[in-house]
C-alpha cells in the first residue's frame, strides 16, 4: 500500500472504531407516572359507571350514542377539517426534519465538472487556443466519535413521534368539538320548541284575559300583565336563536366548510343523545396509555433529553474526512483516459475558548428539558383531574335532572290548575303570571340540564382519551427505510 495514504487510512479505521462508542449527555429513561390505582370520585357517581378493569375500543365513542346525523358529521370532520390537515402537515415535517438528521450519519459526496478555453497572446505567447476539461468527485464525512449525531436523530425519532401522538391528539379533540357542538345545536333548537310552546300557551292566556277583560269581569291591567309576559316571553326567542346559528356555524367550520353549509342537514329538530346506563371507565393507569396528549408531552421530554447530549457533543473535538478523484484532459474525448488526481485529508477541530459559551448552551437545553419534564407531569395531572371532573358533572346531573324533570311537571299542572281556576273567577291573573313563568324556567332548565348530561358524557369520552385508534395512527418511519 501506498504509504502516504496508509496514515491517514489508519486514522479513518480508528475513528470508525470510536464511532459509535461514546454518545455524550443523559440516557433517556421514561419515569412510571405516579398514578392513584382507581378514580377518587367513582363511588359518588357510581350509578352512571362501572368500575371495569378496561374501557373497551374508545375509538369510536360517538356511534354509541346512536345519532346518525352525529355520526355522519365526525367522519367527515375527520376527513376534511382545517386542524386535522395541520396536525398531518406537521407530522410530514416532522418526518422530513428526521430525514435531515439521519443523513448527517453518512458521508456527503457532490459531482463536478468543468470546460475550459483559453488563448494566449501572440505578442508574449504562440497565440494558440488550447481547450482543458475536467471532471471529478468530491467527499466529506464527519465521524460521530461522541454521538452528537446519534443524539440528534434521536431527537428527531422523538418529535416525529410526538407529532404522531399531537395528530391523534387531535383527532380526539376533534370528534369532541363535532360533538359537544352537535348537542349544543340539538338543545337550543329543543328551547326553542320550548320558548314557542309557552308563547302560543301565554297568547291563549292574553286572548282569554281580553275576552273577560270585555265582558267587564277584569281590569284592563290583568290584560297588559299578560301582554308584558308574553313579550318578555318572545323577547328570548331572538337570543336563542343567534345561539343556534353560533353553533351551526362553529359546526360548518370545524368540518371546513363555510359558515350556513350544513344548516338544511341540522334545520329538522332531533332529539338529544340519551346517555347510556352505565359506562366503563377503566383504571387511571389505562387513561394515561389511552391519552395522546400524555404520549405527546413524554416524547417531547425524550427529544429535549437527547438534545441536552447535542449540546454536549459540541463541546468536545469533531474528527472530519474528506477525500476526491478527479480526471483532467486537453479533450472532451479523452477525459475518461486522461490524468487522474486524488486527495485524502483527515482533520480535527476542537474548541479552545469560547468564553463559556458552548457550556452555557448545555445548561439551556437542560433547563428546556426541565420544562419538558414539568409539562409531562402537569399533562398527566391534567388528564386524571378532567376523568374526575367529568365522573363528578355526569353524576350529579342525573340527579339535577329528575329533579327537574319533576319540578317541570308539577309547573304545568299547577298553570293548568291556575288558569282554569282564573277562568272561573276563583283566583286573581297574578298567579296565573307565576305559574306560566314557573312553566318556563321550569321547562328550560330541563332542557338545559338534560343538555349538560350528554355534555359531561362527551368530556368524559375526551378525557378518557377516546376519538383516535392505534392501527389508524401514523407510525413513524422505520430505521431500515432512512
Amino acid at each position: 500500500m501506498n504509504r502516504p495514504l496508509f496514515t491517514p487510512l489508519l486514522f479513518i479505521l480508528a475513528g470508525l472504531g470510536l464511532a459509535g462508542c461514546v454518545a455524550v449527555g443523559p440516557d433517556y429513561t421514561p419515569a412510571a407516572p405516579d398514578v392513584p390505582d382507581g378514580w377518587k370520585r367513582i363511588d359518588a357517581a357510581a350509578r352512571p359507571v362501572t368500575h371495569a378493569a378496561a374501557t373497551g375500543d374508545l375509538s369510536q365513542w360517538w356511534q354509541g350514542l346512536n345519532d346518525p346525523l352525529l355520526s355522519q358529521l365526525v367522519a367527515e370532520a375527520l376527513q376534511a377539517s382545517p386542524d386535522l390537515r395541520t396536525a398531518q402537515a406537521r407530522l410530514r415535517e416532522a418526518r422530513a426534519r428526521r430525514t435531515v438528521a439521519a443523513a448527517a450519519r453518512f458521508p456527503g459526496v457532490t459531482a463536478s465538472g468543468s470546460a475550459r478555453r483559453s488563448q494566449s497572446s501572440e505578442e508574449t505567447g504562440s497565440g494558440d487556443a488550447r481547450n482543458a476539461f475536467s471532471a471529478g468527485f468530491d467527499a466529506s464525512w464527519e465521524i460521530d466519535v461522541f454521538g452528537g449525531v446519534r443524539r440528534s436523530v434521536e431527537a428527531a425519532e422523538a418529535d416525529l413521534e410526538s407529532s404522531g401522538a399531537n395528530l391523534d391528539n387531535t383527532r380526539v379533540s376533534l370528534a369532541s368539538e363535532v360533538a359537544l357542538n352537535y348537542v349544543e345545536v340539538r338543545a337550543l333548537q329543543t328551547r326553542l320548541g320550548i320558548a314557542r310552546a309557552n308563547l302560543a300557551s301565554q297568547s291563549e292566556t292574553l286572548q282569554l284575559t281580553d275576552w273577560r277583560a270585555q265582558a267587564g269581569l277584569v281590569s284592563s291591567q290583568d290584560v297588559e300583565q299578560a301582554r308584558s309576559n308574553r313579550e318578555q316571553t318572545r323577547a328570548q326567542i331572538p337570543s336563542l336563536e343567534t345561539s343556534l346559528a353560533e353553533s351551526e356555524h362553529r359546526l360548518d367550520i370545524l368540518l371546513g366548510r363555510a359558515p350556513g353549509t350544513l344548516h338544511a342537514r341540522l334545520a329538522a329538530t332531533g332529539e338529544l343523545p340519551a346517555v347510556p346506563a352505565q359506562i366503563a371507565v377503566g383504571i387511571p393507569a389505562d387513561t394515561l396509555r389511552q391519552r395522546p396528549d400524555v404520549r405527546a408531552a413524554e416524547r417531547k421530554l425524550a427529544a429535549e433529553t437527547a438534545r441536552v447530549g447535542v449540546a454536549e457533543a459540541a463541546r468536545y473535538p469533531s474528527f472530519t474526512l474528506s477525500g476526491s478523484i478527479g480526471l483532467e484532459a486537453l479533450t472532451l474525448g479523452a477525459l475518461g483516459n486522461g490524468g487522474a488526481t486524488s486527495s485524502l485529508l483527515a482533520g480535527i477541530t476542537s474548541p479552545v475558548f469560547n468564553a463559556g459559551r458552548l457550556r452555557a448552551q448545555v445548561e439551556i437545553q437542560d433547563a428546556v428539558r426541565e420544562q419538558a419534564q414539568v409539562s409531562y407531569e402537569q399533562a398527566v395531572l391534567t388528564a386524571l383531574q378532567e376523568v374526575e371532573n367529568a365522573l363528578v358533572a355526569l353524576a350529579r346531573n342525573r340527579e339535577r335532572v329528575e329533579a327537574l324533570a319533576i319540578a317541570a311537571e308539577s309547573a304545568r299542572n299547577a298553570a293548568e290548575l291556575a288558569r282554569q281556576r282564573y277562568s272561573a273567577g276563583l283566583i286573581d291573573f297574578q298567579s296565573v303570571l307565576d305559574t306560566e313563568r314557573s312553566v318556563l324556567s321550569a321547562e328550560d332548565s330541563l332542557a338545559s340540564a338534560r343538555a349538560d348530561g350528554v355534555l359531561a358524557l362527551i368530556r368524559l369520552y375526551k378525557a378518557l382519551g377516546g376519538g383516535w385508534s392505534p392501527q389508524a395512527a401514523t407510525r413513524p418511519v422505520s430505521k431500515d427505510a432512512q
